[in-house]
Order: C-alpha cells, then sequence, then structure tokens
C-alpha cells in the first residue's frame, strides 16, 4: 500500500496575517528611512549655515574628538569607518582649517594623536546646537499626540536594533584609541570600558 505524504496548508487567514506584516514592515521602514533623510538634510543646513567648507564626515571627525578628547588617528579612522590615509587627509584638512592638532604620540613615535582646539569645540558647539533648536522646531510642530508617542516608537526602534544600535565611539573604546590629555583628564565609564561621551553628542 503506497504511504501518503501529508502536507500542512497555511489557512488563508494566516497567510493574510503574513502578508499584512510585511506591508506594515515595509511601512515602518520608508517612514524610518524618510526621517533619516531628514535629519541627515537638517544636518547639513546647521553645518552650511556655521561653515560652508566644512562636511558632515569632517565634523563627525570633530565630534569624536569633542566627546572623547585627544584620540590616536588609527582609532579615528576605525571610528569613521575609512582607511587611515583617507582619515590623515581630512585631519590635515581640519588642521589647516584651525579645528584640530595632531602630533606624535610621545609613548609611541609611530602613532598621531588629535586633539580639538578651542576653534574647532566652539565649532561643534555651535553647528549641534543649531541642530537641536532645527529638530526641536520640527517636533513643536507635531500634535500633542503625536510627540508623547514617538518618544516610545523611538526608543523601541533603537531596542529592537540590539547589536546593530553601535555606540558611534565604540570603535575609539574599542582599540584603545583614547588618550589622557594630563591638563584635562577625563572621568572613565568603567562598565563601557572608556569614556562616557557627553550628552548629545552624536552626528
Amino acid at each position: 500500500m503506497a504511504r501518503r505524504e501529508s502536507h500542512r496548508l497555511e489557512p488563508a487567514a494566516e497567510l493574510g496575517s503574513h502578508a499584512e506584516l510585511d506591508q506594515e514592515a515595509e511601512e515602518v521602514t520608508l517612514s524610518v528611512m524618510a526621517a533619516s533623510r531628514l535629519l541627515v538634510a537638517i544636518s547639513a543646513r546647521a553645518l552650511a549655515s556655521t561653515d560652508e567648507t566644512l562636511t558632515l564626515p569632517q565634523l563627525r571627525a570633530l565630534v569624536v574628538l569633542d566627546a572623547c578628547g585627544p584620540v590616536k588617528l588609527a582609532a579615528m579612522a576605525a571610528t569613521l569607518g575609512v582607511n587611515p590615509s583617507t582619515a590623515l587627509r581630512m585631519v590635515e584638512r581640519l588642521e589647516s582649517a584651525g579645528h584640530m592638532d595632531r602630533k606624535p604620540n610621545p609613548d609611541n613615535r609611530r602613532e598621531v594623536i588629535l586633539t580639538l582646539t578651542p576653534t574647532g569645540r566652539e565649532l561643534v558647539d555651535r553647528v549641534l546646537t543649531h541642530r537641536r533648536a532645527e529638530i526641536r522646531a520640527v517636533v513643536q510642530r507635531l500634535p500633542h499626540g503625536a510627540r508623547t508617542a514617538l518618544v516610545p516608537a523611538l526608543r523601541a526602534l533603537t531596542e529592537a536594533a540590539d547589536e546593530m544600535a553601535v555606540d558611534p565611539f565604540e570603535e575609539v573604546r574599542r582599540l584603545g584609541g583614547l588618550i589622557d590629555d594630563p591638563l584635562n583628564p577625563a572621568p572613565l565609564d568603567t562598565s563601557e570600558g572608556g569614556r562616557r561621551p557627553p550628552e548629545g553628542r552624536t552626528v
């Protein structure tokens, strides 16, 4: 007697439920991407209104220094996701503009140490203050209900990302790229193995 194979067929309702979830996920994905483009545009406008010669990657490099203090060039390159030669060219431009200083590491002459100048720190403060004000203005235009719903939704998105929600300064800490400034020591965040970046210092 031939053996019959049983095949489990998903009910139409279950198939419909999967399709609805896929559609919902796609709508959320498109909305998050649109919001991401908005934030990049706001950052670009804040930068352009402050210093038209600076690029967003260059600003991010300055923010890393502002948050972490003196940093090795290799750690800066890893944090920005570029190779050391590209990072060095960026550093040279920022140094010539007076925003950044570089010098050999006294403990290892083959390493280059980067520090933020007072001019660079002032520039970072002005750009991030401008960006925060513009984002706040957009948020204030939202109806009250939309504003209150946005906070838990954004927190849930960050929590869902889990390991993908990378701390922008994690590479600096992981590579041991921090160099203590004896004139301005920064407190260590022992739970993370490095310095705690000031709130809002992200790009």
